[in-house]
This record gives C-alpha cells, sequence and structure tokens, in this order.
C-alpha cells in the first residue's frame, strides 16, 4: 500500500468532473456476468444498472444511487486475465492515447465512443501493465468515494518503479515524490500536490501469471469481517490482513481470480 494514501475522498464524497490523470473510475471485464454481480452486491452492497450497449454486456455498479464502478462480460472466446482496471481521466481520449504510443505503450481497445457516456481506449504500458483511458461526456466516472465499498486508491505494482515513472509522468504530467531508501522502491504521483495514485516496484515477487499490473484498493467499514465474507462467497484471500499507517489491509481475488484489496480507514 502507498505510504501517501491522501487521495481517498472524505466520507461520501461527490465528484464533479476528474482532473486529467486522476484514476475516474475501475471496470472488471469477466465471463460470468450475473454471478460477478451476485458475488460483489453482496461484498459491498452494489446495486446494478445496465451500461452503454457498445460495451456489450456491461453494468454499472452503484451505491446510493451513485456510481462507482463497472463490470463486464468477456466474449467466451477471449481468454484474458480477469483484472480489475483504473481508467484515468483524459480532456482529450485520442491525444492521450497517441502520447501512451509515442511513449513506448500500446492501445489495445480504442478509442472508440460509449454512446453519449464519453469516449475510452484500454492502453498498456512499457511493462505490460493495462490501464484505461476516459474522456467524460455524460457519465463523469465514479461519483463517490470515502465510504465502504467505493474505491479507495489504485496501485502500479512493477518490477522497478524508475522508467515506468516516468513513462506516466510524461503521459500525464504527473508529479513525483519517490520514497528512496534500501528495501522500499516506491513512487507517488502527485497532481497539483494531491497524490492520486502510486507506483511499487516490487522486483521478483509479482504473481508469474500476472506480471506487471494495477490494483483497485476498496475501502471497507472492517477488513477482518469482509475477509470472512470474501471467502463465504467463494473468494480467496492472497495476502492476510495487516495494520499500515493508512489503515488495515488485505488482498483477495473473487471466484473468477480478480485480484483487488482492502483497506479499513483507521479514522
Amino acid at each position: 500500500m502507498t505510504e501517501a494514501r491522501g487521495s481517498a475522498g472524505q466520507s461520501g464524497t461527490t465528484h464533479a468532473r476528474h482532473t486529467p490523470g486522476t484514476p475516474s473510475w475501475v471496470s472488471l471485464m469477466v465471463h460470468g456476468l450475473a454471478a460477478t454481480q451476485e458475488f460483489y452486491g453482496a461484498l459491498f452492497g452494489w446495486e446494478f444498472r445496465p451500461g452503454p450497449q457498445q460495451l456489450g454486456p456491461y453494468v454499472r455498479a452503484l451505491l446510493d444511487d451513485r456510481d462507482v464502478a463497472g463490470i463486464g462480460r468477456l466474449p467466451p472466446d477471449r481468454h484474458l486475465p480477469i483484472a480489475w482496471t483504473p481508467y484515468l481521466a483524459s480532456d482529450d481520449v485520442d491525444l492521450t492515447a497517441e502520447t501512451v504510443r509515442l511513449c513506448g505503450g500500446t492501445v489495445g481497445v480504442g478509442p472508440l465512443d460509449a454512446a453519449e457516456a464519453g469516449r475510452l481506449a484500454i492502453c498498456s504500458d512499457p511493462s505490460g501493465a493495462v490501464f484505461g483511458l476516459w474522456q467524460a461526456a455524460a457519465h463523469l466516472g465514479t461519483d463517490i468515494t470515502g465510504v465502504p465499498g467505493t474505491p479507495a486508491w489504485n496501485e502500479l505494482l512493477t518490477f522497478e518503479s524508475v522508467n515506468v515513472a516516468k513513462f506516466y509522468e510524461t503521459v500525464f504530467g504527473y508529479e513525483e515524490a519517490a520514497q528512496v531508501s534500501t528495501d522500499v522502491d516506491h513512487v507517488t504521483l502527485n497532481i497539483d500536490g494531491r497524490p492520486v495514485a502510486g507506483i511499487q516496484g516490487v522486483g521478483n515477487s509479482l504473481p508469474r501469471d500476472r506480471g506487471p499490473h494495477w490494483m483497485t484498493y476498496f475501502e471497507v467499514a472492517d477488513t477482518d469481517e469482509t475477509l470472512a465474507q470474501v471467502v463465504q462467497l467463494g473468494g480467496h484471500v492472497l495476502r492476510a490482513a495487516h495494520d499500515s499507517a493508512h489503515g488495515r489491509v488485505a488482498t483477495v481475488a473473487d471466484p473468477e481470480g480478480a485480484r483487488f484489496s482492502l483497506i479499513q480507514d483507521p479514522r
């Protein structure tokens, strides 16, 4: 977990248009859409409504009628890693996607319109970690943070932070705050002095079946109770609950293997 979890909103914060470069949405593509809705609905109290038809079978997850995240269904013949993907805000997805290419990343999907909701692209950085771009129109993105069941933080887990941090700084204009020590390789990405995401270099500790990837942290009221729920609902505990400077944290996987972390705010 980052050493600068300052970007999490205050309780029940509602968002206007997201500043370019900030994580504005998280989305998950799975094979069993109905079963996945049941899992996250029971775990986080999410309700679901249909999303843009251009995205195929896709639903928006809501808390108190406010958008939190999206879940879509993969085509049966697509055998991609099941993973939560953060979308970074952009005022011009086409220009940002071209910058991604020029800086050594790749654009795998789009840019394309999602009806009146906005415009998107799915990219990967030079290390292979997948992330999205979102240019908001009618749909601004995640509309509430700071309460249980909402995204609290996004962190890139990669081999080492230096080179990939330069990529994100060049594409999005982040300010870098590096934590330099013999045993910690961590960079916090800031916009206007505010931490919005992190990059953690973990060397050979990366899962062999995943490689570099983004990790989304969801806020929970009680990490230990939520861990028990994850197991009861068919998920798995990957890293047991432990205390950090920013709250009690654990890492889990849903029944299809999508990894995410839980964090209990210490306040």
